[in-house]
């Protein structure tokens, strides 16, 4: 498994019944009844108090040395324009490219290797191992962004990024692009067809169901989610049979598993049972980014772009 399948890897674990479930990282979102972050003080003003999940936290100063562990809070840092303001990144953040990617753990923060980075912010998807209060001992103020569930959590996130790093209006730009832009490809895609499709999370495979922030994805374009039948979806990530697949025959196979586990059409023709799915028949199966598919930042974008694409070819 590639390290960037380990964003999903802590998912999987929740499924089993091994760790918590998250969203495609890591842990439970922050409450929705927070107030905004944006509104407890004037853009770019501090001190700023930020709503996030560990409570409300107060950063005294524009940070200049921000250490992200979280590929999410990267993407969305640098997209918002605080990319100058930080100095490490953990070890899956891949993008954008230059981000300073160091060895660093979001999945086991060490508070030491992270100190000697000097930041003023750290910005993590998890409190693993207490390490909010060992930061704090230190006294870094630390973000915890735990994976959106939905589009509205995913703009508060991007709002509390921008609120404490000084952004706040370029976050709010980005923001307002996101739904403008999510908005035009939900209104120019094809609904009248009710296409069903199959989302790959890995190769075992599990799936997504449409309560997920990857299941709401798809739900802007009208399809039908074959997991939502599935015999056990707790959690919203169902292991699917080769066979459950192989008799709903999805009009559309969405792989998350191609970039880093080399899945296509030819290889899931060779599966028992499935060279006769419509899919693959009509060459309707779509090799994701697995990073976009996995993090809900101003990337998310992107993906829905590739599943109206999809949506339109296969309408047409």
């Amino acid at each position: 498994m590639r390290p960037v399948r380990l964003a999903l890897a802590s998912v999987l674990l929740g499924v089993l019944g091994l760790a918590a479930c998250g969203q495609a990282q890591d842990s439970a979102p922050a409450p929705s009844s927070a107030p905004s972050a944006a509104a407890a003080s004037p853009s770019g003003a501090f001190p700023v108090t930020v709503q996030a999940a560990n409570g409300a936290v107060t950063i005294a100063a524009r940070p200049e040395r921000i250490v992200s562990l979280s590929p999410t809070a990267t993407e969305t840092l640098f997209a918002i324009g605080a990319g100058p303001q930080v100095v490490a990144v953990d070890e899956r953040s891949n993008f954008p490219a230059e981000a300073p990617k160091t060895s660093l753990s979001g999945f086991k923060p060490n508070v030491e290797a992270i100190a000697e980075h000097r930041p003023d912010l750290v910005v993590i998807t998890d409190d693993v191992g207490g390490i909010v209060a060992e930061l704090g001992k230190l006294q870094v103020p630390v973000l915890v962004e735990p994976s959106a569930t939905d589009f509205d959590d995913a703009y508060d996130q991007i709002t509390d990024l921008g609120a404490a790093t000084g952004n706040a209006d370029r976050a709010r730009q980005v923001v307002d692009g996101m739904k403008q832009e999510l908005d035009r490809l939900a209104a120019e895609a094809p609904k009248d067809k009710k296409l069903s499709f199959y989302h790959e999370l890995d190769t075992t495979p599990y799936s997504v169901t449409s309560d997920t922030f990857i299941g709401r994805i798809y739900g802007l374009f009208g399809l039908v989610n074959i997991a939502d039948e599935a015999p056990d979806t707790a959690g919203g990530y169902p292991k699917l049979s080769a066979e459950f697949v192989a008799k709903a025959d999805p009009d559309l196979i969405f792989l998350a598993t191609a970039k880093c586990c080399g899945q296509n059409r030819d290889t899931l023709a060779k599966r028992p049972g499935w060279s006769g799915l419509s899919a693959i028949k009509n060459d309707r199966v779509i090799g994701l980014d697995d990073d976009i598919a996995s993090r809900w930042g101003p990337r998310v974008v992107d993906f829905a772009k590739t599943v109206g694409e999809a949506v339109r070819k296969a309408s047409g």
